[in-house]
């Protein structure tokens, strides 16, 4: 049973990942690495990852989001965060990692922001 679920839906260009379940060593960070490989290889370089549905994530889960994010960088691509849990957001603000993402809160802002 994967800790992960990924849902990939299209907003124009960009292409939404929704997370439902743990992002953490093991299945859930690799389903990650290998969602945001194949959209680079379909070209896809907007990205913005729904976290809503994420409970927990591990040291590793956060070193895939920030190797996503360099993987997507390095493509001249945008990789953004929507809907972090409050835990998610705490974590993220401790690694210092929230003045590396652009997050938001809802999907409607996050869309127009990559106009």
């Amino acid at each position: 049973m994967a800790d992960i679920t990924i849902s990939e839906r299209q907003a124009g260009d960009v292409t939404i990942l929704d997370l439902d379940g743990k992002v953490t060593i093991g299945e859930g960070s690799v389903a990650l690495r290998n969602a945001i490989r194949r959209l680079l290889g379909e070209g896809k370089t907007k990205i913005l990852m729904n976290l809503g549905g994420v409970g927990y994530i591990d040291s590793s889960g956060i070193g895939e989001l920030v190797s996503s994010f360099t993987a997507v960088n390095k493509e001249g691509g945008t990789l953004k965060l929507l809907n972090l849990t409050q835990k998610i957001q705490d974590l993220l603000a401790i690694t210092k990692l929230l003045t590396v993402f652009d997050v938001y809160e809802d999907e409607a802002t996050a869309l127009s922001s990559y106009n």
